[in-house]
């Protein structure tokens, strides 16, 4: 019992050590055709035609998909028990020859697979998790572990747009091994400056209400003191003072003062209230605030003519300048 209760000791303090120095976190290896892509469902459950029509882009990738055992079950609002969620989700990381994973939806529920799964999970074989929206837990998860993750399009977006969509073929080229360099128009409340750090974030509503876990929580102040970070976040159908509520827990958590950059991605499915003009409008009265850049309505969302792949736990150099937005995935 000691023995298991060091081990476990070990485990965390190696993968906070790991979030600690962005230059530790171990990038999954490049994908190579005919390699296998595990389908899952951690979260909600999926349309019934998703799985396979992003298996059809995926072979139209030149990849091998193989759908889990529970990407179509149903248990209240989950696909499935956690328990079933995470046989597939165990099965996906442990198969040696599953090279990446790709979430069918977001939804609700992946947070509840953490603490059934370990750190050791998520690390003894590092590959790809690709989602967002709900998934922004598992990527949390996956850098806490010292693995990095894929905020991107998933089953519902790659099945529907296809293989020849200029979105989805960026994720593509992440697969393969190629980083991303993004150049993205000016916005009027964007504020100049040169970041650099890892990027880490995704979903608002769903990293700030893991906050309160150290152990799995990518943004925990602990785990960030002194690291260069840039962060980026998006969210939809959140109104506005819930939003501002949730920026106001980074604020106090003390995340905003030591964050290098900020990314605001965009905001959908929303109403302006309040003698605002828009989400970012409210926002930067707060983000004003920093001394570091912040750029706007970056094209990171659930809007999928706008999800631009985004590497959690990747160094990045974040340029605003008057002409606009440079973002470059770097491999340090």
């Amino acid at each position: 019992m000691k023995r298991n209760i060091l081990i476990a000791i070990i485990t965390v303090m190696a993968t906070l050590t790991a979030l600690a120095d962005g230059d530790r976190l171990t990038m999954p290896a490049p994908l190579k055709p005919g390699d296998k892509i595990a389908i899952i469902s951690p979260a909600s459950t999926p349309g019934k035609d998703n799985p396979e029509k992003a298996a059809a882009t995926l072979r139209a990738w030149g990849f091998d998909p193989v759908i889990g055992q529970h990407a179509l079950t149903r248990c209240h609002m989950y696909a499935g028990t956690i328990e079933e969620r995470c046989t597939d989700l165990r099965w996906a990381l442990e198969d040696p020859e599953i090279k990446a994973i790709v979430c069918t939806r977001g939804g609700y529920g992946s947070a509840m697979l953490l603490g059934t799964m370990t750190h050791e999970d998520f690390a003894k074989h590092p590959k790809w998790i690709v989602g967002y929206s709900d998934i922004t837990a598992l990527h949390s998860a996956m850098v806490c572990s010292g693995v990095m993750s894929l905020h991107a399009n998933m089953g519902g977006a790659l099945g529907g747009r296809g293989a020849d969509d200029s979105i989805n073929e960026i994720l593509h080229n992440v697969l393969l091994g190629t980083l991303p360099s993004y150049t993205i128009p000016k916005h009027p409340l964007n504020k100049m400056g040169t970041a650099h750090g890892i990027v880490l974030g995704g979903n608002m509503a769903v990293f700030t209400n893991i906050g309160g876990s150290r152990e799995w929580d990518f943004l925990d102040r602990d785990n960030i003191q002194g690291k260069d970070i840039i962060l980026f976040f998006e969210d939809v159908s959140e109104n506005m003072p819930r939003v501002n509520s949730m920026l106001q827990q980074l604020r106090l958590k003390g995340v905003l003062d030591q964050v290098k950059g900020i990314i605001v991605g965009r905001f959908t499915e929303y109403e302006p209230r309040d003698g605002y003009a828009d989400m970012y409008e409210m926002l930067s009265e707060t983000l004003n605030g920093y001394d570091i850049p912040v750029c706007y309505d970056f094209p990171a969302s659930h809007d999928e003519d706008w999800n631009y792949p985004m590497i959690e736990g990747c160094p990045a150099t974040l340029t605003v300048a008057p002409e606009g937005v440079t973002l470059t995935f770097e491999r340090k």
